[in-house]
């Protein structure tokens, strides 16, 4: 009983002193963070990171219509810690703060905005009229009462001018309070100012005659619309509906649906759900049934269903909130083989406090209904994660009624803000609570979560007395984890404290313990808790478990400041020395760990700087260097040719022939090449036709190269000779000649070049001999000559026809818009259903609708091009709108721009910055500052956040025309580069297209992507048709891939792709990985497909695709489809035994257990059954190199075949660092491994000596080496040492 009594209290001491150095440890981490932040590579890291979170921020709501409370908080904080908060960044935060937070109350926004608005301005953020107008779109959003004629006095008082979008928002907030006077007041002063009056003033006064009770009036305004020359629109038509629902008018409702259907006018899902929830809200609750049954399920219908439902919980209507729920499974029970539909509306009111009883009854419901595999599970996690208390006990109990085990580390939510907040009983309660659930706590709740609650150990043990029959059998654990291992006991060096555990015997029954006693000592540093640094240094030297040395000693350093490390630095030394001289080694990561806080407090010498010098030499003058040559009988050869190639650049053919003529004997291959060219650009055929046979009978043995070849061709077709062509063709074919990227351009030239004289025939049959012979992979480019030849003809049956067969045969639709442009002009109906039915067919009907839609644009069919875009279902396609905006900034097309702008408005995950931005570049370059202007409104008006490159390019726009700019310009976070810029163009001197591209892929490798894209805008509005260059593009998508947008990376490579550019091999794999990393596998799979459709190979290897689809697959919680996928790889017959160390790697850093125990299993399964080593080899080298060499071990063991494969494995000097892992590894594989222990000789002696037990032979490499450490540690080499042996590198 005593030796029990002392085990309780020693190891309550110990974990005492744990937690004691823990909160040390965290002060000092405190003052290290607060002395790193001064460095100024610090700041740019974390306003490199910030940027990244106000882009994450913009696109949710993009994507979502949503954000969260903490994302937005998050931020808030960071630019109030940075302190310089710009104009952009108060008004997207502000904005923020009304719908676009469904998860929060109305009056918590307002309150919300209104702290934010203070806060930035006592920051100096400045605020011009868009803030004002935002400000004035969260009060509508909000419902928030105020006063518009002291909102227009604050205007006046800060010295900002209102404006259109002004005052039609302040006749909203009159009209939602129903005072139409107000609203009229307003409306006047808009006609007197010459003010247009728009949709939204007419649905706003619709709302307010509804909400002073007068229908009549506010159905007439529709009328009055119509007699103002304006047509309803869905914006009216959604307030007349709403104003129904509010009265809970049925047949008002029906009736305004069939009106606006009869109107022409579409409803989308979205208006559909403003009544719905007004309906709710209103309490007619008896009507929602007939009105979600209208919802068409849109494509883009979750999230807004969504935001719906969250709203109503938000406001108490949990039940119809459910109910909405339950329409969206449709559209998501083929997603996975794990349902888990609800969880957001189970977290959501958990946050809201929904009653219990509720909570129980819809996770009842969505498990019946095999919505959601373990909602009462993911509810209770909800709970712990909101720290509800009461909440997560009840939930507890309920689901140990139904048998579920409650484990420790549930109550480990609950218990953290009460240590946080020194909160003892608090503590208590919990305790006590586990207790009711028959929960003892375990090592990491004691330690973490329950004794640093406690002001000293005297009190830790008086209160937990109470629960000492629970803690007792955990405490007697730990102290068997210090004091029992393998027969060692703790050894105390250089102490001022003592520490006498009782001497104990080892049991045999405890060795099964071994690996859990090494895990429990790490959770113990013996190191009083009066004095961290003073330095008592205790170590407990496990013969089995040497790695608790290593985490001793790097938590010791770490805790440690520069100055308290400078100070002790004398019996650090002297600790190493003991472990040097006890034979301890310390794991690789822990010492590189090390190695990096110690070399912290030094500055690292500046690397060497080397330059290259070329040499260049000047050209003799050729004429009178040939002449001498000549007269001195010595070979002409080279001095010819260069003379010859002068000549010809001149375009002298005369003279060249001339030359040719005086040294027929010395003319060479090269010089009858370049004759040729010039003849052919001189279209002088016959002569170049007899210069090519005089060649083949000098030498028949000489082929021209392929620019020769291309140039024959072209002009043989030229001069109608296309048969000849043909010929020349195959002969190319016939000689083996290879063409690269630049010979598949010239190709696209001559086909081109084609057109004109020789037609659709003569294109045809060269396009057909050129792809038949294989001399170029079909693409669009080359594909499209066919096309330009049939609709210069006007045929374009033909082109339909052609471009049809390209598809059946090569997969494309060369010039497919100006086919549909030339039908749609014409009229021919049936054609255009024709192509259009092809195009739904083959590349489906998404890309059908954007094809027609862009026809209809082009053509000025703008009420036909309306009804396609708002097709239900249909998705924004950056890619697409952004060739199209190009191809009316490039042809001055401002109406057709204007209406593609207006017309997306509500397309689902449509970036509308961007589509504003190519409007403004075309005002740019038609100096157009008016049309800017009343983009600047219109956005405005849409409550479209711009970003700071548009706001620069409109500030722009207006300067030039003397106008002033209404809001606070934004700087370029490059300013050196940008001043430079800016000087540059004021100076009048010309920057080449060269300079902005360098400009731009140095920002870009910065990874300032806003900075680049706003040298890009200036690039293109003085250079219209200023492009990005291979690598620019390709280091844009890297950069998107790193910042993980990955989105947007995959939409600029597919307008590369488009524009006939080669990506990098870098870019591919980037973008892959960052797809792989989202869980995307339909983009992975989308790449895959346009990477083998280009025309080049970039040498990738499948497993890229194939090891990021399974890590994809793992991502999104479907690792069976992961393993199932490279499964098949392996057994595949032709399978060549591909690495997926790549997918072990990561889930390994990523401490995916589940993961990581399906695939070592299918890794066990193809070594034991299949022969298949590979995959279990390589999980077998991520274990060790990631430092789990116990596991490695026990793979080892369970795998015995692994050990044969030798040839496979090559060590490096980080795995051979201690005897514990050569004793049990090394031994297996070749002896050439005792390269690893360049540095130890007692550890190569040993394995040496086991390696002569097991009559393995070492090579002569390991034994030279093996001799050169005996020599340096003054020891006379026992071997005849290896003489001259070559390969010998420096030790």
């Amino acid at each position: 009983p005593n030796l029990l009594a002392s085990s309780l209290h020693i190891s309550i001491t110990l974990l005492w002193s744990n937690c004691s150095r823990r909160l040390g440890c965290v002060r000092s981490y405190t003052v290290a963070t607060q002395e790193k932040e001064a460095n100024m590579a610090v700041r740019s890291k974390q306003a490199q990171q910030f940027d990244w979170a106000l882009a994450k921020l913009d696109s949710s709501v993009r994507r979502t219509g949503r954000i969260t409370k903490t994302l937005l908080l998050r931020i808030f904080h960071d630019i109030c810690r940075a302190g310089y908060p710009s104009s952009n960044q108060a008004l997207l935060l502000l904005r923020s703060c009304g719908s676009l937070l469904p998860e929060i109350r109305l009056e918590e926004r307002t309150k919300l905005a209104h702290h934010m608005w203070e806060k930035l301005q006592q920051l100096g953020a400045q605020y011009d009229v868009s803030h004002y107008n935002a400000l004035l779109k969260v009060y509508l959003q909000n419902q928030f009462k105020f006063s518009p004629t002291d909102f227009l006095a604050k205007m006046e008082s800060a010295n900002v001018q209102p404006n259109r979008v002004t005052y039609q928002r302040l006749i909203a907030a009159y009209c939602q309070n129903g005072d139409i006077e107000g609203a009229s007041t307003i409306l006047g002063f808009m006609k007197s100012k010459d003010l247009p009056i728009t949709e939204a003033v007419f649905s706003s006064l619709v709302t307010g005659h509804a909400r002073r009770g007068d229908m009549e009036n506010a159905k007439n305004i529709l009328s009055v619309m119509r007699g103002a020359g304006m047509e309803p629109g869905p914006e009216t038509y959604v307030s007349l509906l709403t104003a129904y629902a509010e009265k809970g008018d049925m047949d008002g409702l029906k009736k305004t649906l069939e009106t606006a259907e009869s109107a022409d006018c579409s409803l989308m899902d979205r208006d559909i759900m403003q009544v719905i929830f007004t309906l709710a809200k209103s309490g007619h609750e008896q009507y929602l049934p007939e009105m979600i049954e209208r919802l068409r399920l849109e494509r883009n219908y979750i999230p807004d269903a969504m935001n719906l439902c969250l709203s109503l919980i938000t406001q108490g209507l949990e039940d119809t909130a459910f109910q909405v729920l339950k329409t969206m499974p449709a559209l998501q029970s083929e997603n996975s083989d794990s349902p888990q539909m609800g969880s957001f509306f189970l977290r959501h009111c958990v946050n809201m406090d929904t009653a219990i009883e509720k909570i129980t009854s819809y996770c009842k419901e969505l498990k019946e209904s095999d919505l959601h595999t373990s909602p009462l599970i993911f509810t209770l996690s909800c709970a712990l994660d909101a720290k509800k208390t009461d909440m997560s006990l009840k939930l507890m109990k309920i689901l140990k009624e139904q048998d579920f085990p409650i484990r420790p580390h549930y109550f480990w939510p609950l218990l953290t803000q009460h240590v946080k907040d020194n909160n003892v009983s608090g503590v208590l309660e919990v305790v006590k609570s586990m207790q009711q659930f028959d929960v003892s706590p375990d090592v990491d709740t004691l330690n973490k979560y329950i004794l640093p609650v406690f002001s000293d150990l005297e009190a830790a043990q008086q209160a937990l007395e109470v629960i000492q029959n629970a803690l007792y059998d955990i405490c007697k654990y730990v102290f068997f984890s210090v004091c029992v291992c393998g027969g060692g006991v703790a050894t105390v060096i250089a102490s001022r404290c003592t520490f006498t555990p009782p001497q104990t015997q080892p049991l045999s029954a405890e060795k099964k313990h071994t690996c859990t006693l090494c895990r429990g000592y790490r959770k113990i540093k013996f190191i009083p808790q009066t004095k961290p640094h003073s330095l008592c240094v205790g170590v407990c030297v496990f013969p089995f478990c040497l790695e608790a040395v290593s985490f001793f000693l790097y938590n010791l350093i770490d805790s440690m400041s520069a100055a308290e490390a400078q100070a002790q630095k004398d019996k650090l030394r002297k600790y190493f020395n003991q472990l040097q001289t006890q034979n301890i080694f310390i794991s690789v990561n822990i010492y590189r760990g090390i190695r990096n806080l110690l070399e912290s407090y030094h500055i690292p010498e500046l690397s060497k700087v080397h330059s290259l010098t070329e040499n260049e030499s000047k050209v003799l003058a050729l004429e009178r260097r040939l002449a001498e040559l000549k007269a001195e009988n010595k070979p002409l050869d080279f001095v010819l040719k260069q003379t010859i190639q002068a000549v010809c650049a001149e375009e002298n053919l005369q003279r060249a022939l001339e030359l040719k003529q005086q040294h027929e004997e010395e003319m060479t291959a090269g010089c009858y090449a370049t004759l040729i060219n010039l003849c052919c650009r001189q279209d002088n055929v016959e002569e170049a036709l007899n210069l090519k046979t005089e060649l083949s009978r000098k030498d028949s043995s000489v082929v021209l190269d392929a620019g020769k070849y291309i140039m024959l061709v072209k002009t043989l077709s030229l001069n109608g000779r296309v048969d000849e062509a043909v010929e020349m063709l195959k002969e190319m074919k016939e000689k083996e000649v290879v063409l690269n990227d630049s010979h598949v351009g010239m190709l696209f030239h001559l086909l081109n070049s084609v057109v004109i004289k020789g037609g659709p025939s003569a294109v045809q049959q060269l396009q057909d001999t050129i792809f038949a012979l294989g001399l170029a992979k079909p693409s669009a480019n080359l594909c499209s000559p066919l096309i330009t030849a049939y609709l210069n003809s006007e045929d374009l049956s033909g082109a339909v026809d052609a471009v049809q067969e390209c598809q059946r045969l090569y997969k494309y639709l060369p010039r497919l818009h100006d086919i549909l442009v030339g039908l749609v002009e014409k009229g021919d109906t049936d054609l255009l259903q024709k192509a259009i039915d092809f195009v739904s067919q083959e590349r489906g009907e998404m890309t059908m609708l954007y094809d027609l839609f862009f026809a209809f644009l082009q053509t000025g069919r703008y009420r036909e091009a309306r009804k396609i875009i708002e097709t239900p279902g249909l998705r924004a396609k950056p890619g697409r709108l952004q060739w199209f905006a190009e191809k009316c900034i490039f042809a001055n097309q401002m109406e057709t721009l204007e209406q593609m702008v207006d017309m997306t408005a509500k397309l689902f995950e449509c970036d509308r910055d961007e589509l504003y931005s190519y409007i403004l570049r075309l005002c740019k370059e038609t100096n157009d500052w008016k049309k800017a202007e009343a983009v600047w409104m219109k956005m405005q008006e849409e409550n479209v956040i711009p970003r700071e490159r548009t706001l620069r390019l409109l500030a722009s726009i207006l300067r030039s025309n003397g106008q002033e700019v209404p809001f606070e310009e934004p700087e370029v976070k490059s300013p050196s580069a940008y001043g430079m810029l800016k000087d540059a163009h004021e100076k009048g001197v010309a920057v080449s297209a060269g300079t902005y591209d360098h400009l731009i892929r140095s920002l870009l490798a910065e990874g300032s992507i806003d900075a680049a894209m706003a040298v890009k805008d200036i690039a293109a509005s003085h250079m219209p048709g200023f492009r990005l260059s291979n690598n620019a593009n390709s280091l844009l998508i890297i950069t998107l891939s790193k910042k993980d947008e990955a989105k947007d990376a995959l939409e600029n490579l597919k307008s590369m792709l488009q524009a006939q550019n080669v990506p990098s091999k870098l870019t591919i794999i980037r973008l892959v990985q960052a797809l792989g990393r989202k869980g995307d596998v339909a983009a992975i799979n989308e790449v895959q497909s346009l990477v083998a459709g280009l025309g080049t190979n970039l040498n990738l290897s499948n497993m890229l695709f194939i090891n990021n689809t399974a890590l994809a697959h793992i991502k999104s919680g479907d690792v069976d489809s992961a393993v199932e996928l490279l499964k098949d790889v392996y057994t595949s017959p032709d399978s060549k035994s591909p690495s997926m160390s790549f997918v072990f790697r990561r889930i390994i850093e990523e401490a995916n257990d589940t993961a990581l125990d399906k695939l070592s299993a299918m890794a066990e399964q193809l070594a034991n059954h299949f022969a298949f080593y590979r995959p279990v080899l390589d999980l077998f080298l991520q274990l060790l190199d990631n430092d789990k060499v116990e596991d490695a071990k026990l793979l080892l063991a369970r795998c015995n075949a692994l050990a044969e494969q030798k040839d496979n494995v090559y060590f490096d000097t980080d795995f051979c660092l201690s005897q514990f892992f050569l004793s049990h590894f090394l031994t297996v594989f070749s002896p050439s491994h005792l390269s690893g222990l360049d540095k130890d000789l007692s550890a190569a002696k040993a394995l040496h000596e086991q390696m002569q037990k097991e009559g393995i032979v070492a090579d002569e490499l390991s034994l030279k080496r093996l001799a050169v450490l005996y020599r340096n540690a003054g020891e006379p080499v026992p071997f005849i040492e290896p003489q001259h042996f070559s390969t010998l590198h420096t030790l």
